[in-house]
């Protein structure tokens, strides 16, 4: 049984608001049993993992960790929403600063993938893309943990180490994405010489990003402002 089976047991279950013990009884096993499921120190047979499916009406595909729907759906890159809709209307909904804000680092990420999207390095657009997911996960975690009720088995990485995880990680996807700035290889993927690497001036910028680089430039400035 793969690592996320017992952290998803626990956090349906909390989900729920029923204790171990109540779960057991309707799964069939006992509460000893179940909390060695939860805890992974049992693994458990075929027929308690649909058992359990059913019981908490998801998918076994979600329950073993192999798609963050619970029912099961694997989300296609058509279906993923354009961060740029804001909502269904196509509006940004909430107060004036977060809405400037998400409009500034949305808009910025536009710039950004566009030109990784001029790089065409594969290995560079992952690494930049894992440094910005691991921003959100952090931030996002921290807003949930905020709430003590907030189930911890939410997150696989233990509360205690996630922290030096999260910066050690990070720093390694900012030294790779140097190393291939500068022409070094990294997974077969070859690194990009200066000549591939696209010119960026402000006027040019402005130029050909004129809905975006506005944003950028405002970030950019916020950025500094808090660094120094």
């Amino acid at each position: 049984m793969n690592s996320s089976f017992p952290r998803l047991l626990t956090l349906l279950r909390k989900e729920r608001g029923i204790s171990q013990k109540q779960a057991a009884a309707e799964l069939q096993v006992s509460q000893a049993l179940l909390s060695h499921y939860e805890k992974g120190i049992r693994q458990c047979g075929l027929d308690f993992v649909v058992r359990a499916a059913d019981y908490y009406d998801v998918s076994c595909d979600y329950l073993l960790g192999r798609t963050a729907d619970k029912s099961g759906a694997m989300i296609a890159v058509e279906e993923i929403p354009n961060p740029e809709d804001g909502g269904a209307d196509g509006h940004f909904k909430g107060s004036v600063l977060p809405v400037l804000n998400k409009k500034l680092i949305f808009n910025s990420i536009n710039v950004v993938f566009d030109l990784l999207q001029k790089c065409g390095n594969k290995a560079l657009t992952e690494e930049v893309s894992d440094y910005l997911m691991l921003a959100v996960y952090a931030m996002f975690r921290q807003l949930y943990a905020a709430n003590p009720k907030n189930p911890a088995a939410m997150f696989s990485e233990p509360a205690h180490m996630y922290g030096a995880a999260l910066i050690g990680e990070m720093s390694r996807i900012s030294a790779n994405i140097g190393y291939l700035t500068t022409g070094h290889s990294l997974r077969d993927e070859p690194g990009l010489t200066a000549d591939k690497l696209p010119a960026i001036l402000p006027d040019d910028l402005v130029k050909e990003y004129p809905l975006f680089a506005t944003s950028l430039l405002n970030l950019l400035r916020k950025a500094e402002n808090r660094l120094s």
